[in-house]
């Protein structure tokens, strides 16, 4: 077994705490990475805190990891100590199903193995994320990592990268388009420098007038502020897809009535309360559609790197120490970080 250390969840309410635990050691189709960066996504705060359900304590948070091969099991080829690489939000899956036949791991009908409060099939013990200096990961699940890429800033992609990617993918999004993105966040912001990159025609909506220049910024065309009711009729029937990345119940009839004939609005965010649902009308008259989307397969979160490395695409971060963590909890309920923590995981030492 190998000595780990990390920052944990030991309960519902108290703060994370250095924890020292156990990885399993490699087997042969395994690959053990040192940890140099790991994101902070709002999915961390709503799992430890057990918003989404009861978990095992303690609990290391984390699925947003870039670092460093330090050993490969017998039987892996594609890996080799100080390769760059990352892992996501999963470590495994049954690998038998249609979805996973398709590169679709996260949708496998077995159910996929969460990089954090799932179980390791090789143990049967809980699975621990990335808030520690290693993990141990089956190489089918990690990713090469561009070298032209800050390896902090690219930590996000991970999940907020993938997370935008995939339904911009799969709803055929490219030069032409024209895409709204509810929402300047984690997720938000990566919206919009992909659809951007990817030719689009962006429109941020946003209920902050005061986030017009950053998303500009970041690449929209167009800024509306969503309380205007005039300048979001003037945006009536003319988007083709809508990114909506809040978290919170808001009402999704006037996001429809923004979208063209066939258009999607696909929730991203997820809201621990229901949507105020929109009225049949708001689909039946130009047939449009109401979807969700969850992050992406191996395949499709390899190439998405691989985009963000040919278009020099990363997350906007704000790169933090270890023991850092519990306050930039407390600031992501507020909103204030832009737009992304990383945790230096260098720092994690001194803090154990």
């Amino acid at each position: 077994m190998i000595p780990t250390n990390g920052f944990a969840a030991h309960d519902v309410a108290s703060p994370l705490a250095p924890w020292r635990f156990e990885r399993r050691d490699p087997g042969a189709r395994d690959v053990q990475i040192q940890i140099l960066f790991c994101g902070i996504c709002h999915s961390d705060l709503h799992t430890v805190r057990g918003e989404w359900g009861p978990i095992k304590y303690p609990q290391v948070a984390g699925h947003e990891i870039v670092g460093r091969v330090v050993a490969t099991g017998a039987e892996v080829t594609r890996w080799k100590a100080g390769d760059l690489v990352g892992v996501g939000c999963m470590v495994d899956s049954c690998r038998d199903c249609g979805s996973c036949g398709e590169g679709l791991e996260q949708y496998c009908e077995n159910g996929m193995t969460g990089t954090y409060g799932g179980v390791e099939k090789q143990t049967g013990r809980p699975t621990q994320g990335g808030y520690s200096d290693t993990i141990v990961v089956d190489d089918h699940f990690v990713l090469r990592v561009p070298d032209n890429l800050d390896p902090a800033a690219v930590a996000p992609l991970l999940c907020a990268g993938i997370t935008t990617y995939s339904p911009l993918r799969h709803w055929k999004v490219g030069p032409g388009s024209r895409v709204g993105v509810v929402g300047i966040g984690g997720l938000g912001h990566m919206a919009v420098k992909l659809a951007a990159a990817m030719g689009a025609h962006v429109v941020v909506l946003t209920t902050s007038p005061g986030k017009a220049d950053d998303a500009r910024r970041l690449g929209a065309s167009e800024v509306v502020v969503a309380r205007d009711k005039a300048a979001m009729a003037t945006m009536a029937n003319s988007l083709d897809v809508i990114i909506d990345t809040v978290g919170a119940p808001h009402d999704l009839e006037g996001e429809m009535a923004l979208l063209r004939r066939d258009g999607a609005l696909i929730l991203l965010g997820a809201s621990p309360e229901p949507h105020p649902s929109p009225s049949a009308f708001a689909f039946i008259v130009k047939r449009r559609t109401l979807a969700g989307s969850l992050i992406g397969g191996i395949a499709e979160t390899q190439e998405m790197l691989d985009f963000c490395g040919e278009h020099g695409i990363t997350s906007d971060i704000e790169l933090i120490r270890a023991e850092e963590i519990n306050e930039a909890y407390e600031r992501m309920l507020t909103s204030d970080v832009k737009y992304r923590f990383v945790i230096d995981m260098s720092t994690l030492p001194a803090a154990v």
